[in-house]
């Protein structure tokens, strides 16, 4: 049974999250609290799946001059901290979360990397590769880096024998794809970006994954909100739905899935019980702010109230 697992964060953030009644366009909106704090898809993804009992190494490209948070955040959670150190500042992202749960993000471009940091990273990855099995990558890329060079690494890793869980949208999704990841996880509009036409309904989603599962990619796992999580693996299909969630915020929600969709794989849970701890870890990050599992008893509780 695998414990160890690399998380990439290309293009990592410390997240700005305001809390507020309702946000004014074009005018003042007051914040009534407000967090910041190190982020990234694939750094969540880290958090969640060393709360969840792994070891954990990160690695990606972090801005030197405001590191001090993602640094702290990696010796809170154990884990092996292999990012690639560049000149200047990581971006920060703003979100703003409205009572009715709308969440209004603002994502800045973040650090340009150059052809030296690429392949500084590169060296690191397939070092890592030697005694990893598990990668997960997961967020966006920065400036400088192709959506072409990444999906390279996903191919070159997957060549290696190692199941690459792979978490981006737009022209890197649609790059990536080609490589074969082990493991995609689009939400709804990430696939429908992908067909290049709305998606207003689960079998809608079914037909544009099944065109994803025909380039063979054998794990297409579709997340769709308060609908749930629609799993498709060697030809069958599992839909897991929680039940209504009171929801604080969904930042994170997906990352927090793919993590337990990762551990659910390294413990070698069978089909029906991985989906649903998946699924059931997922509904219960929008109850909190912030990710991360406080208690695994409210996890596993869930997981009986899923249905399949």
């Amino acid at each position: 049974m695998s414990m160890k697992v690399v998380t990439i964060t290309l293009n990592p953030a410390l997240d700005l999250t305001g809390s507020m009644e309702k946000m004014h366009v074009g005018s003042v909106s007051l914040v009534q609290q407000g967090s910041l704090h190190a982020a990234g898809k694939g750094v969540n993804v880290a958090k969640v799946l060393s709360d969840l009992g792994a070891q954990v190494t990160v690695t990606g490209f972090l801005g030197q001059d405001n590191q001090e948070m993602f640094c702290q955040l990696f010796a809170e959670i154990g884990a092996n901290d292999q990012f690639i150190r560049l000149p200047g500042a990581t971006r920060i992202n703003v979100k703003l979360v409205e009572q009715s749960g709308q969440v209004s993000d603002i994502n800045f471009p973040g650090i340009h990397v150059n052809e030296q940091d690429i392949q500084r990273f590169e060296q690191r990855l397939f070092q890592l590769a030697d005694d990893h099995e598990y990668f997960i990558i997961a967020g966006s890329l920065p400036s400088g880096l192709s959506p072409q060079r990444c999906a390279s690494w996903i191919e070159q890793l997957g060549l290696l024998g190692k199941k690459v869980l792979f978490d981006s949208s737009r022209e890197a999704l649609i790059a990536g794809v080609d490589a074969k990841p082990w493991l995609i996880k689009p939400n709804e509009e990430e696939l429908a970006q992908f067909v290049g036409h709305p998606l207003h309904s689960p079998e809608a989603c079914q037909a544009a994954a099944q065109q994803l599962a025909d380039k063979g990619i054998a794990n297409i796992v579709v997340s769709m909100g308060a609908q749930g999580t629609m799993w498709l693996n060697q030809g069958q299909w599992l839909h897991a739905k929680p039940p209504k969630m009171p929801v604080v915020s969904t930042v994170g929600a997906g990352d927090t899935l793919v993590a337990g969709l990762c551990w659910g794989h390294m413990q070698n849970m069978d089909k029906s019980s991985l989906i649903t701890f998946a699924t059931a870890l997922s509904a219960l990050a929008v109850t909190q702010v912030g990710v991360g599992v406080p208690d695994i008893n409210k996890v596993t509780a869930l997981q009986n109230d899923i249905q399949l």
